[in-house]
């Protein structure tokens, strides 16, 4: 057993040292959801609906680290590593590309502990009243987004070139982001891109979110619907036309 877990640890260590070297993606993973959380949480300018905005502001942001650092973080990575003949390489290794795998996934999970590690103490520096927070429904609702949204970066990194991965992963991240209810409501978009944006696993991870941490949101059992049926689609999706090199 020893043996065979040396490979995976040593890509481990690899996988973690890429991503603290990696600018980029450190700034969409940790410093954009912490700018964004401490900009509208100081502010207080957002027309959230809701009597306290850091209740709003809160589950959207975490929604955003998650997708960050399970979409975008990860399937930049593994377009790139595809371009340059790594993962082809990999199915002749020791390490092979199940513990390969396996490595990517507890890269990701990781990232997503110091994300919250460090966004829910700043929430709670800017006010923020955890005092709702039913934590093990949270800890559900990130996990199904983080299937999700890997499912999807995966998906998008393993038919495109790099270059054009790295395209789509920071454009699909942007407009997740101003039509999946994270920091702009529904009820301020146009009705007919409100009803799509609500479709999407951004808002519906964000809702369900909401129900989790403070009880509050527009509809959580829809929005669980939604999430489960995108963490279901999208690693099918992944892995029936990924291609490796």
């Amino acid at each position: 057993m020893k043996v065979s877990s040396s490979p995976f640890r040593a890509q481990l260590r690899a996988e973690l040292q890429i991503l603290a070297r990696n600018g980029e993606q450190l700034l969409l993973t940790l410093i954009i959801p912490v700018m964004l959380l401490v900009f509208f949480g100081t502010t207080d300018v957002l027309p959230t609906g809701f009597d306290d905005h850091m209740d709003f502001l809160t589950p959207g942001i975490i929604a955003l680290a998650i997708m960050s650092s399970s979409m975008v973080s990860l399937g930049i990575a593994t377009g790139f590593e595809r371009s340059y003949k790594v993962l082809k390489r990999l199915g002749v290794t020791p390490l092979g590309r199940p513990r390969w795998l396996a490595a990517k996934i507890v890269t990701v999970l990781l990232m997503q502990i110091v994300q919250l590690v460090i966004l829910i103490p700043v929430a709670l520096l800017l006010d923020w009243n955890s005092g709702k927070a039913q934590w093990l429904l949270a800890i559900g609702a990130v996990a199904t987004g983080s299937i999700a949204f890997a499912g999807l970066g995966l998906f998008i990194a393993g038919r495109l070139r790099a270059e054009v991965n790295l395209a789509a992963q920071n454009g699909l991240y942007l407009l997740l982001l101003l039509l999946g209810g994270m920091v702009v409501p529904f009820d301020k978009l146009p009705a007919p891109v409100a009803a799509v944006a609500k479709c999407l696993p951004s808002g519906a991870l964000a809702d369900v979110l909401r129900d989790a941490l403070v009880g509050q949101a527009e509809r959580p059992g829809t929005s669980w619907i939604v999430l489960g049926i995108w963490a279901v689609i999208t690693p099918l999706l992944a892995a029936s036309t990924f291609r490796w090199e």
